[in-house]
């Protein structure tokens, strides 16, 4: 559903947010090979406000130099 890597100079960060069938939805932030979000979601209201705030932080990434690589 939302599946964004970003790279700048030695970092990463993975931005993702699928479907896990009748248990809702797992989104999940890595940086530089570390969880630092796991949440699992039922509400689609609150899957809505993560992809937001997710492609909100993608856009300012991306504004100070970060790049969208493929896997």
């Amino acid at each position: 559903m939302f599946d964004r890597r970003l790279c700048h100079r030695d970092h990463v960060r993975q931005y993702s947010i699928c479907s896990t069938g009748v248990e809702g939805w797992e989104v999940r932030l890595e940086e530089d090979r570390t969880l630092r979000r796991l949440d699992h979601y039922r509400d689609w209201h609150r899957v809505e406000r993560a992809l937001a705030a997710f492609e909100r932080e993608v856009e300012e990434l991306t504004a100070r130099g970060w790049q969208v690589t493929n896997r």
